[in-house]
């Protein structure tokens, strides 16, 4: 699990979750990797807004970090 900006981890999420964006930033470059090979069916950018809405109600601490 890697810490990261928990708003930042939300807007990449949402607005280029279909290319795994969002993984990249968490450290994640294979998933990151699958999401943009797949991002033509539409599958990665739901799976990125079901990860966008869990991470919104995960507490952040003090700097505003969530472990994803």
């Amino acid at each position: 699990m890697n810490e990261v900006n928990k708003w930042l981890y939300i807007l990449l999420a949402v607005l280029l979750g279909s290319f795994g964006i969002h993984k990249f930033y968490a450290g994640k470059p294979g998933v990151g990797i699958l999401f943009a090979l797949f991002f033509w069916t539409g599958v990665p950018h739901v799976l990125a807004i079901i990860g966008a809405i869990i991470t919104l109600f995960k507490p952040a601490d003090e700097h505003g970090n969530v472990l994803v």
